[in-house]
Order: C-alpha cells, then sequence, then structure tokens
C-alpha cells in the first residue's frame, strides 16, 4: 500500500441507526481539519439530513459478490457506511478484496447499535453478533427508552465472550472521545482482515513443536475460514443471521 493511500473506515449498523450522525461527529472533532475525509454511502440508503455535514464522494454498491465503488481520487481516510438492509457479513467478505485491488488498508470496523430495536427484537442477538464479530468498536446508540439491564446485559453478553472490541456509548450523536474510536489499532476478534490470516496445521500439538521448528516432522498446513464465511453444500452459509429488513419499518 502506498503511503498516500487513504485508510478505510467500514460503518455497520442497521439503517435508522444514526450512522451518519455518528459519523459526522467523528470526522468534524476525531481527524484534523484539514484530513480530507471521503465518505462513500450504499446505494440502497436513503438520503439522510446528516449527509449536508459529511464529504459524500458518491456511492457503492454490491454486485453479485463484489463490491462496486467509484474511483477514489483523494488521499484522505475514506469511511464506508454499509447498508443498513443488507447483509453485514456479505459486505465484510466483499470489501477485502476490493481493498486489496486498489492497494488499501483497513483502519477500523465500527459498529452502530441501536439498542431501541435490538432490545425490542432479542433475535437480533445473532445478527449483532456477526456485527461485533468483525468490529473494533462497538458504539451503543439510540438510548433513550432503554433498560438499563438490558443495556448491561448486552454488553455483559459480549464481555463473557472476552470480545476484543471497545463499547462506548452515544450520546445526541456523538461519541465522548472521537480520535479513541478512529485509533487505526485492530481491536477485532476477526483475522480476516489481517495481512497473514490464521493458519491451522493439522494433527500437530504443543508437543510437537520442537520437531516441526526442527523440519523434522511432515505436516499439512491449511487456512482457518472466518466461521460466518464458511458454507455449506449448496451455497448457504454455516451460520445465518436473521435478515435485518424483516424488521425495520
Amino acid at each position: 500500500m502506498a503511503d498516500d493511500s487513504p485508510l478505510v473506515y467500514f460503518v455497520l449498523g442497521a439503517t435508522g441507526s444514526g450512522r451518519r450522525d455518528v459519523l459526522a461527529d467523528l470526522i468534524a472533532n476525531g481527524l484534523p481539519a484539514d484530513a480530507g475525509a471521503q465518505v462513500l454511502l450504499a446505494a440502497g440508503e436513503a438520503a439522510s439530513d446528516a449527509d449536508d455535514r459529511l464529504p459524500v464522494i458518491g456511492r457503492w454498491s454490491l454486485e453479485g459478490e463484489r463490491l462496486s465503488t467509484p474511483e477514489i481520487a483523494g488521499s484522505g481516510d475514506l469511511f464506508i457506511v454499509s447498508d443498513g438492509r443488507g447483509n453485514p457479513v456479505d459486505q465484510l467478505e466483499a470489501l477485502k478484496p476490493w481493498m486489496e485491488r486498489h492497494g488499501f488498508a483497513l483502519a477500523r470496523v465500527v459498529c452502530v447499535v441501536n439498542c431501541q430495536l435490538a432490545e425490542a427484537n432479542p433475535a437480533l442477538l445473532a445478527w449483532y453478533d456477526a456485527c461485533i464479530h468483525f468490529s473494533d468498536v462497538v458504539l451503543l446508540a439510540n438510548r433513550d427508552g432503554v433498560a438499563n439491564k438490558w443495556l448491561s446485559d448486552f454488553q455483559s453478553h459480549f464481555r463473557d465472550q472476552f470480545m476484543p472490541a471497545l463499547f462506548e456509548m452515544v450520546k445526541q450523536g456523538r461519541v465522548k472521545n472521537p480520535a479513541l474510536v478512529l485509533d487505526p489499532q485492530p481491536r477485532r476478534l476477526s483475522h480476516y482482515f489481517d495481512e497473514d490470516e490464521d493458519w491451522l496445521i493439522d494433527g500437530v500439538g504443543e508437543e510437537d513443536d520442537a520437531e516441526i521448528e526442527a523440519g523434522t516432522e511432515e505436516v499439512e498446513v491449511t487456512k482457518v475460514e472466518d466461521p460466518y464465511f464458511a458454507r455449506r453444500v449448496g451455497g448457504r452459509r454455516e451460520k445465518e443471521i436473521p435478515a435485518i429488513a424483516d424488521f425495520l419499518g
């Protein structure tokens, strides 16, 4: 990747979560004034009042398994807002080859949680499980009227799994420390976007390490597939998640 290539931030969340308000705050208060940030919105996302506060350069779409975007001419950080009615796993899977084609690198995946929507629809926990599996930062938004116990239980659900993502509150479309949210240090559980993804050495235990290092043991090395990308015979994913559009007005 060239030094002047933009870093990519991918913003997950359901339509209506206030992602663009949060993004406007992150860009205005988390980056230098001359940073030259650029924003791509999903083609299916309706216009928002917050768009006037964003440096939107165009729309992106998912064509089959390929992410399609307009030409990226600037060198400022690139913020891509996901299709909030679509499958986030499909979008994330297409994001990596798109970045590789353009020579870009991922800074962070940010998930904005619509707490009102999630509290009212417990089945959506599986949808947020998938999003947060890939996320470096989780922003809890739309908390008005949401029970404190639900907020505590939601965070505990991920804390009990030792999820490394940073959890922060959103208040009136703003976060306490935008620079911390945008810090490109990875905190996501998934290794899909890492340069060196996880590899599995079949049939090898810790006691065999010395022999492997000495080159005396013949082993088979295979890539470990992210569990959300694994597919059954026939093409359906092994870990299916709810269709978020079914829960949106």
